[in-house]
């Protein structure tokens, strides 16, 4: 990024502000949310991507780990813990292992037929959360199935996350759904990250020291936001929730017919 000019740089701080906000408002979209936009400014999704994984990272265990030491103050009461660590290992097991094929590149679907099913099945999800009417889909063989196609999406790119959470969200409370999420995407990210070394692509170290203080101040107006949104009536925060979903698989789908 050294041959950028001064608004480029700007554009890129404002975008990975967006990334912490959303990342921390709703426990996922830090990188399906803001790698549209970023493309915008420089069309290379390998200086990004390692980026935004650090971010999430160094974001998803401070939030947990703070959340948790919060709880368990006796000055609380006895209070659970924000993870359900029995549902991310339920996850895990259906994940790994299209996670790692999408890692290795052992398999490959045309992007425009994946990236269109993906997100017209998105689209439908986030529909039933904005009129109040979840979507159930009744049968464990499809959750299955978009889990790990989830998966799959999430070792080729960093961008699963929709078709995840919107299995995850039927079956997590919401007090537990953004911290049970941000331990998931920890996991996965960091196989992904590991990716990345082991075939030596550039972590852009040095570009770390300006944005992350940018994804930190939309971090913490994320982190305001998400407590509103959890004291406030339960079909909002769905509604919210599907619709970051219909806008991530609107600007998605588009994308994949262009």
């Amino acid at each position: 990024m050294a041959d950028l000019s001064v608004v480029q740089y700007i554009l890129i701080a404002l975008i990975f502000v967006w990334s912490g906000f959303v990342r921390s408002g709703l426990g996922f979209g830090g990188a399906v949310l803001s790698l549209p936009f970023l493309l915008l400014v420089l069309d290379e999704p390998l200086v990004f991507l390692p980026i935004i994984a650090v971010h999430l990272l160094i974001f998803s265990s401070l939030t947990v780990w703070m959340n948790n030491r919060k709880a368990a103050a006796p000055d609380h009461g006895p209070r659970e813990g924000t993870v359900d660590w029995h549902y991310i290992g339920r996850l895990m097991a259906i994940l790994i292992v299209p996670k790692m094929v999408g890692v290795i590149g052992l398999f490959t679907l045309p992007n425009q037929i994946l990236s269109a099913i993906i997100f017209v099945i998105v689209a439908l999800y986030s529909v039933s959360y904005i009129i109040n009417r979840p979507f159930r889909s009744g049968s464990k063989a499809i959750d299955i199935l978009f889990l790990m196609l989830g998966g799959y999406i999430s070792g080729t790119s960093l961008i699963g996350a929709p078709l995840i959470i919107a299995v995850a969200a039927q079956h997590l409370p919401k007090e537990k759904l953004r911290d049970s999420l941000f331990v998931l995407w920890f996991i996965l990210v960091l196989i992904k990250l590991g990716a990345f070394v082991w075939v030596g692509v550039d972590l852009q170290l040095v570009h770390h020291l300006w944005l992350l203080p940018a994804a930190a101040v939309g971090h913490v107006i994320g982190l305001y936001v998400h407590e509103r949104m959890l004291r406030a009536e339960t079909s909002l925060f769905f509604r919210v929730l599907g619709s970051v979903l219909l806008v991530v698989s609107s600007i998605g789908l588009v994308s994949s017919l262009i």
